[in-house]
């Protein structure tokens, strides 16, 4: 028997959100593709808000059956004083007569003719359902330790809510044929020779008055005793009990740690810092809702790194001179004290402008060849900038060239440009989907 629970729970605004979760689900590929076109128009600020995407008319038409009207008919149309029978009727003229077998919209502007509001749960949902952190590996912690219940079989002790029914009634059966076999064949025996006896008695001339012969007798209270030991047999007895088995093993756990790298020398002016700061606040959303296991280092820099918290790597006003390095070699340090590279997968994202000092270039890049990518799973640099290449965007491109799966670089030249290039250095690779 299939039971069926239909939620008809209302949402705040008495829509049934379970409707609404239906078809959200149902029309996933037309809302993924609406939400694609309308990130490029959104900026960061907008977060708390929602969306409004317009879904193609013909994407959300339910299909129906109908009953042709088949075979000849003819009809009379009121008001026909000018055709008759058989003839032809003119094209219109002015190509603006028919109306076609397509459907626009009512105002006339070709935009969709369904418009949905997502909200922001949704909206970020959506947006982020394809994106991941790459090369995510799962390790097995030493000071976490994740447990994960699986069957193992079935045990004769337990609670009632794990009986397997199946593995009980199957093991009841078979004792009862087991304990019960013995008496039905020589029940069966019996009762053919009781057969061949009545047999034997029914030809034989007797008195109407004659009682059975003691033989008979003997044979009938022998098979009452059979059945009664038979009817004996418990239908099921507290050994034919099985519960599901379930065991405890340790599960490896995807534990992160994030590095957000701020350049806040002199030469980010407030604009170009707003836009690194809105890329970093976009991924932090991204980390917090959807991996439960991450922890986020921020680390400002000008001439000298400094590692701080949350609020004072967004609001802070303080400036300098610029030294990249200083924030890699702060990382390392880091890495090496806290994050040992077996049990963490380790992310970078690097945010500057790219004006670095000529020799300070070509040392980013050997640190991070030589000491951060060989720890780290995955590093990204944005550059903000509007204008040519800077010597340390060149540097990094020497570097994207031999690690082209660790190591990932976008510019960025404004707002708008924000969630693009989020979306192209986390979007999942084959590797990530697999």
């Amino acid at each position: 028997m299939t039971v069926r629970i239909v939620d008809r729970r209302f949402d705040s605004k008495h829509k049934s959100s379970v409707n609404r979760a239906r078809f959200i689900k149902r029309f996933k590929g037309q809302i993924r593709r609406a939400v694609s076109d309308a990130i490029g128009q959104r900026g960061v600020r907008d977060l708390d808000n929602g969306e409004k995407i317009g879904i193609p008319g013909k994407d959300i038409e339910e299909p129906q059956f109908s009953h042709g009207r088949g075979g000849v008919w003819e009809t009379v149309n009121p008001g026909n004083d000018r055709f008759g029978k058989g003839d032809e009727i003119d094209r219109p003229q002015g190509g603006s007569g028919g109306t076609g077998s397509g459907k626009a919209s009512k105002d006339g502007q070709g935009l969709d003719e369904f418009v949905f509001t997502l909200t922001r749960d949704e909206f970020l949902d959506i947006f982020f359902d394809e994106l991941a952190l790459p090369n995510m590996v799962k390790r097995q912690l030493a000071r976490i330790e994740q447990f994960r219940r699986v069957r193992a079989g079935f045990t004769q002790s337990g609670v009632p809510t794990n009986i397997n029914l199946g593995r009980t009634m199957r093991g009841a059966a078979g004792r009862r044929i087991a304990v019960g076999a013995p008496y039905a064949a020589r029940l069966r025996a019996l009762e053919q020779e009781l057969r061949d006896l009545l047999a034997t008695a029914d030809d034989a001339p007797q008195a109407p008055d004659q009682e059975p012969s003691p033989e008979i007798e003997r044979l009938r209270r022998e098979i009452t005793r059979l059945r009664a030991r038979i009817d004996a047999v418990p239908f099921i007895d507290t050994f034919d009990l099985r519960y599901n088995n379930r065991i405890r093993i340790p599960q490896p756990t995807t534990q992160a740690v994030m590095f957000c790298l701020l350049d806040v020398s002199g030469s980010m002016d407030e604009e170009r810092k707003n836009i690194a700061k809105r890329f970093f606040m976009l991924l932090y959303l991204f980390l917090t809702r959807n991996y439960e296991r991450t922890e986020v280092v921020f680390i400002r820099h000008h001439t000298v790194a400094k590692e701080v918290d949350e609020d004072d790597f967004f609001t802070s006003r303080e400036t300098g001179g610029t030294i990249v390095s200083s924030a890699l070699e702060l990382m390392h340090r880091i890495i090496a004290d806290r994050y040992p590279s077996d049990l963490w997968n380790i992310y970078g994202a690097q945010a500057s402008d790219g004006d670095n000092w000529n020799d300070d270039s070509p040392r980013c890049r050997a640190l991070l060849e030589e000491s951060l990518l060989p720890l780290t799973q995955y590093f990204a640099y944005i550059e903000i900038t509007d204008g040519p290449p800077q010597n340390l965007w060149r540097e990094y491109a020497r570097l994207q060239a031999t690690h082209p799966a660790q190591f990932a670089m976008q510019r960025i030249a404004g707002v708008t440009d924000i969630y693009p290039v989020f979306r192209e250095l986390f979007k999942k690779r084959a590797l990530d989907s697999a």
